[in-house]
């Protein structure tokens, strides 16, 4: 086995991701469900792969470092996929950027002391990151300011205590961060990128849909006519983790099917947590 690749989140895309990206390589997983956790080890060993499991909390800035720790002696870091979030359902807002925002920026400051020649980071963003109307001041803020006060530069922008405004404003926190750390991590030899994906047929969106969020209405608007598949994602971060991609860093790769392109050129629209008449109860 030559290295390791870290996969912080197995539910959705993460086990897809570990296929694809462990082949020849140590598998160090993680996620907060202890469960699921020991499931996907489980199914991942008896496929063959060499597995190490480690429960992880991404909100919890220690136990991203011990994870990290774990990760460094596994040998040298290969690729660190972040697939681990919550939906603007499943949380109420403070827990929403807990994870979603701060914990990706424990998780990519743990990991760039890993990070060498040849790896790549992929963070998991959204395509509703295209959709938050953010005033340039904060995004400077969100790219660039320590996780301290972030969540106070985050309180300018109105609707942000609603779970969806929340969800927005971390994940355009993603993308921003990846911009901003690019330049270090390829100090380093090594490159960092994001993802964004549209509406994904994962776990995650369907418990959406049965929060009631408009699932079905916006896959049927949607130009690719279906929603994504967890080997979508995983297909295009193994591109973008080979050397084929080896121009691409500190930038984001939308795949949502047209989404985003719909939202903007017709009749399709979103759900706006600006719009305090439309949030659900």
């Amino acid at each position: 086995m030559d290295g390791c690749v870290a996969i912080l989140g197995v539910r959705g895309f993460g086990l897809p991701c570990a296929r694809r990206l462990g082949r020849d390589h140590h598998l160090l997983i993680g996620d907060i469900d202890a469960d699921v956790l020991k499931r996907a080890a489980e199914t991942l060993t008896h496929e063959g792969y060499k597995v190490t499991a480690q429960r992880l909390d991404v909100a919890d800035r220690e136990s991203v470092n011990a994870f990290a720790k774990t990760a460094a002696g596994l040998g040298e870091l290969k690729n660190m996929v972040l697939t681990a979030g919550l939906s603007p359902r499943m949380a109420d807002a403070e827990r929403i950027l807990a994870v979603n925002m701060l914990g990706t920026i424990h998780v990519m400051d743990a990991f760039l002391p890993l990070a060498t020649r040849g790896t790549v980071g992929v963070i998991i963003a959204s395509n509703s990151a295209y959709f938050s109307r953010v005033p340039e001041h904060v995004e400077r803020k969100l790219a660039l300011d320590p996780p301290e006060t972030l969540v106070e530069a985050v309180r300018e922008v109105q609707g942000w205590d609603t779970g969806l405004g929340a969800y927005w404003l971390a994940k355009r926190c993603n993308q921003l961060r990846v911009e901003a750390a690019a330049f270090e991590w390829g100090k380093r030899g090594a490159r960092i990128v994001s993802i964004s994906p549209g509406v994904m047929t994962t776990p995650m969106v369907h418990f959406e849909r049965g929060a009631g969020a408009p699932i079905d209405e916006a896959i049927d608007k949607t130009p690719a006519g279906r929603g994504g598949r967890a080997e979508d994602i995983a297909g295009a971060i193994e591109w973008l983790v080979s050397p084929q991609a080896s121009f691409v860093t500190g930038s984001d790769l939308l795949i949502d099917g047209g989404m985003a392109s719909a939202f903007r050129w017709s009749v399709q629209r979103t759900e706006d947590p600006q719009d305090r008449s439309r949030q659900a109860v």
